[in-house]
């Protein structure tokens, strides 16, 4: 009975001297004793760094270093920094289930991009950044980063094939521009979507999958919608070329454009309508077609004055004439002379 007594003694920490607060304290001489020093060491780690895996909270560095200066000021200003309330200690002690995403955290994210997909430009959108914002970064840090990408991904693509649908009911005479604003309203979404997924982006996309979100979400675009419309939208747009007004130029630039973005070798189904608007598409001119581009000139200017540019106009005259004696036409000076 005495050896249980003296060893139970010894577990507890030794009863009547000094030295059960030397047993309490680590080689670096932290806190660990009953007066919470533990219980803050953890709570500052977690503002600190957050879930395992996931990114650091704003401010909290700043923070967790002025909690250095003692136990109990370092509590109050990790609190103080932070501002730790009900909902921010709850989301720090508690996990975010796979229900709670799917009930709480994940419509608000799909509500907010059908807004930021469906806006046009100019428009003003009912949405807290700040809360989906907030809304990704606790799914990130709650591990949830693959099923958001998976729905994301989604969503994105059925908005995509609605588009694609109604791009091909729409009438010739409207194609161009529908597509055109379509092309328009999905990269000015990219601009708002992309940013409020940064840390999904940050600390999954890039790191796991090794890609870019921005390169996904376009790559939708090319498959779901550009590569359905491209062998109807070519033709119109070599149509609409060839005749002056019938598009405006903002418009055929947008588009050119675009496609060139999308999928650079595009360029091959139409090398004469690429290069009016992206630089260097055409090789180099030689000397020795020079007759040949002024030959292509003369043709350009009898389809204009075909289509309404008569010759009656003396100075447009003198301008035509100019350029072809100076043998400087649109396509050698795409190409460039040397």
């Amino acid at each position: 009975m005495e050896e249980e007594e003296e060893s139970m003694e010894e577990e507890g920490g030794g009863g009547g001297g000094g030295g059960g607060d030397a047993a309490m304290d680590d080689q670096n001489h932290n806190n660990w004793g009953s007066g919470g020093g533990y219980e803050r060491h953890l709570l500052g780690d977690r503002l600190l760094h957050g879930p395992a895996g996931s990114p650091p909270l704003p401010g909290a560095a700043e923070a967790a270093h002025r909690g250095a200066a003692g136990p109990a000021a370092g509590a109050g200003a990790i609190a103080a920094a932070i501002n730790i309330n009900a909902s921010t200690s709850k989301f720090l002690m508690n996990v975010i289930t796979i229900e709670d995403y799917k009930s709480t955290y994940w419509p608000k994210l799909d509500s907010a991009i059908d807004q930021l997909l469906t806006q046009s430009p100019g428009d003003y959108i009912p949405i807290s950044y700040e809360q989906i914002y907030s809304c990704v970064y606790k799914c990130v840090c709650q591990q949830h980063s693959e099923q958001m990408y998976s729905d994301l991904i989604k969503k994105i693509t059925n908005h995509l094939e609605r588009v694609s649908k109604e791009l091909q009911a729409s009438p010739p005479d409207l194609y161009i521009e529908r597509f055109n604003v379509a092309l328009g309203q999905y990269m000015g979404a990219l601009q708002s979507i992309v940013p409020l997924f940064i840390y999904m982006n940050k600390f999954y996309i890039e790191t796991k999958l090794n890609r870019d979100l921005k390169d996904d979400l376009i790559k939708l675009f090319t498959e779901h919608v550009a590569e359905k419309h491209i062998y109807n939208l070519m033709p119109l747009l070599l149509e609409a070329q060839s005749t002056p007004f019938q598009i405006t130029p903002s418009t055929m630039a947008n588009i050119v454009k675009g496609l060139y973005t999308l999928r650079p070798e595009w360029v091959q189904m139409a090398p004469a309508l690429f290069s009016k608007f992206i630089p260097n598409i055409l090789p180099p001119a030689v000397e020795s077609e020079l007759q040949e581009y002024a030959a292509q000139d003369q043709k350009l200017q009898r389809e204009l004055m075909q289509n309404g540019f008569a010759r009656g106009d003396q100075s447009r005259k003198r301008a035509g004439e100019e350029l072809t004696y100076n043998g400087s036409s649109t396509c050698a000076g795409s190409r460039g002379y040397r």
